[in-house]
């Protein structure tokens, strides 16, 4: 069985740029890449994954989605938080990261007020939140 929480399973999850096909749990994909020295999860590629949380998401630059399933709730402001201050304490900054038709399952969102905007648009659209 191995130790999620060891240094030589820390490394080698961080160390990667690439998921594929598989469930990742966010927070501990988190945990590990500030055990490493690193503020935000950055440059990785995501594609036919499931993004679990509970987490909320700091959506910054670079960071596109594509074909995903962004969660479900009844109304998209169920998903969206705004900030409330200069920083975000507790969310987990994802930077220059793709995903490709991933769904997210217990995800909230954050990000600047114009990534709010559309991301509630796209919900709304998408009929994952209505």
């Amino acid at each position: 069985m191995t130790d999620v929480m060891s240094e030589a399973f820390g490394r080698e999850i961080v160390a990667r740029d690439i998921f594929e096909k598989e469930g990742v749990w966010l927070p501990l994909l988190a945990v590990h890449t500030m055990n490493s020295g690193e503020a935000v999860i950055k440059g990785k590629t995501f594609t036919d994954c499931v993004i679990q949380g509970p987490a909320v998401i700091a959506v910054l630059s670079g960071t596109t989605f594509e074909g995903c399933n962004m969660g479900a709730a009844s109304d998209a402001a169920s998903l969206l938080f705004a900030p409330q201050g200069p920083r975000l304490v507790g969310a987990i900054g994802l930077q220059e990261c793709r995903f490709v038709r991933c769904r997210f399952v217990q995800i909230g969102y954050t990000g600047s007020a114009a990534f709010l905007k559309d991301m509630g648009r796209s919900l709304t659209q998408a009929g994952q939140a209505g």
